[in-house]
């Protein structure tokens, strides 16, 4: 465990980030081991839709957990998991489950609802979870851009700033505009996580980790959506 929290910790390089594209599965984890990425990570999006739930803690936080497991065990590199807002579980309980399945890493994020955790309480809690789990590699979510809190920019630095405070080792002002990550990482006192398919882009404005959430999920169904649909009009499936 801990060489491999190492490992990911060490892998959020800004400039030269860590590359995930989220895996929702063993399958799909074993394809992106295998094309010589060095960490993984779930997609809580991605899991909670393959068990038939709705996101956002739609899902029990055990099978969601169970689903991380059977990543965490197809794989031989570091996985983080996306915890979504922590299930309702307690810092330490929370810490202790995924300590449990072998997870290297966690998404924490700070809304619930669609509206944003107070800043202290969010604090506190990530705090709390780095005390239970000094080893884990915390990517403290800030949700102030998906949930249009007024003057985003300021409020996703001031939270950051709290979130790295409290122990966090990344943070992660999801779906920020390219030009808000730019002031991010400027102001931000260590990694950052973003969004994007430009990673060289991102990379050049010093981004730490550059996550895809669902979107290789989304993808994997088109594919899936356009062999049933050929197969069904009599079509070869796999014409090009």
């Amino acid at each position: 465990m801990t060489e491999l929290t190492t490992r990911l910790r060490d892998l959020h390089v800004p400039g030269d980030p860590l590359v995930l594209p989220n895996v929702w599965d063993a399958a799909s984890a074993a394809i992106v081991e295998e094309a010589g990425f060095p960490a993984l990570a779930t997609a809580s999006a991605s899991i909670s839709a393959m068990l038939g739930y709705e996101d956002h803690e739609g899902a029990p936080a055990e099978e969601m957990l169970a689903a991380a497991g059977r990543v965490i065990r197809a794989a031989h590199v570091p996985v983080t998991v996306d915890a979504e807002a922590g299930y309702g579980l307690a810092p330490a309980e929370l810490a202790e489950r995924l300590v449990a399945i072998g997870a290297s890493g966690c998404n924490l994020e700070d809304s619930r609802g669609g509206a944003l955790v107070e800043a202290s309480a969010q604090a506190d809690y990530l705090a709390a979870f780095r005390a239970a789990a000094p080893d884990l590699v915390v990517n403290a979510r800030v949700d102030t851009f998906i949930t249009k809190a007024p003057d985003a920019v300021d409020a996703a630095i001031e939270r950051g700033r709290r979130y790295f405070e409290a122990g966090a080792d990344c943070v992660y002002p999801i779906m920020a505009p390219v030009d808000a990550v730019a002031v991010l990482a400027k102001e931000l006192p260590g990694p950052i996580n973003a969004n994007g398919t430009d990673v060289r882009e991102l990379a050049s404005l010093g981004v730490a980790r550059v996550s895809f959430g669902p979107m290789p999920y989304l993808r994997a169904l088109d594919a899936l959506k356009t062999f049933a649909v050929r197969l069904k009009n009599g079509q070869d499936p796999l014409a090009s």
